[in-house]
């Protein structure tokens, strides 16, 4: 989730959110890291948009703090449009990262899927701002996957775990660390089809979730929906 605002001094509009963590695997450092992996990437992209017959570039700033004392209340209150909450642990249910829908602002990572370079928390930011996963899922002979391909995609053999291993099979799909924000993520995100009033804009709905940790052992799993990292 995050807003948009028209520079039309500078013909940019600028995509801000600020990314809240908690969780007892949330830290300082890794906050920024995910932060800066969020920025970095989408802003990599030097994407573009067409608003009133006028080329805009589209700017991403991402702020971040890490809050591990957030209160669940203070999530559930929550008004502002800039703020995604994420919690951080080493163990999640079902082993992977999630957010809560298409174009929310909480969701739940789990630690091993954070390591530098994994794309994983410029994925989930995408489906914050309300991407999908793409329909096909087999991208071989078309290069780089882009940023909202999930785990499982089949990609050609050098974008794969073990470019040695057969496609599909394990060590035979998509490494993350190969996904790259394209222009064509710019694209769908549909900034033109935005409601402005004035210069601004909101993108996505609030979830206001805060995620209590999920236990190892549980007898009853929690269910995970299924927008996966």
């Amino acid at each position: 989730m995050g807003t948009a605002e028209v520079d039309s001094y500078h013909k940019s509009i600028i995509i801000s959110s600020h990314i809240i963590t908690y969780g007892n695997a949330a830290t300082a450092q890794l906050t920024e890291q995910i932060r800066d992996e969020i920025e970095t990437m989408w802003n990599e992209a030097k994407g573009t948009v067409l608003i009133d017959d006028e080329r805009m570039q589209v700017a991403f700033k991402i702020t971040a703090e890490c809050n591990p004392a957030i209160s669940e209340l203070e999530v559930l209150q929550n008004v502002s449009p800039l703020n995604n909450y994420f919690r951080i642990e080493e163990f999640v249910q079902g082993s992977i990262s999630f957010v809560d829908g298409l174009g929310c602002n909480s969701g739940y990572f789990l630690l091993e899927n954070l390591y530098k370079g994994s794309t994983t928390a410029a994925h989930e930011y995408g489906h914050t701002l309300g991407l999908d996963h793409p329909q096909n899922m087999d991208i071989r002979g078309q290069g780089l996957p882009g940023i909202m391909y999930p785990r499982g995609t089949l990609v050609d053999a050098q974008y794969q775990y073990d470019p040695s291993i057969s496609a599909g099979q394990k060590g035979g799909t998509m490494h993350p660390m190969y996904r790259k924000v394209k222009e064509e993520d710019i694209q769908a995100l549909r900034l033109h089809k935005l409601q402005f009033d004035g210069r601004k804009a909101t993108l996505g709905e609030f979830t206001n979730i805060y995620h209590w940790n999920h236990t190892e052992g549980d007898p009853e799993p929690l269910l995970l929906p299924p927008l996966l990292g």
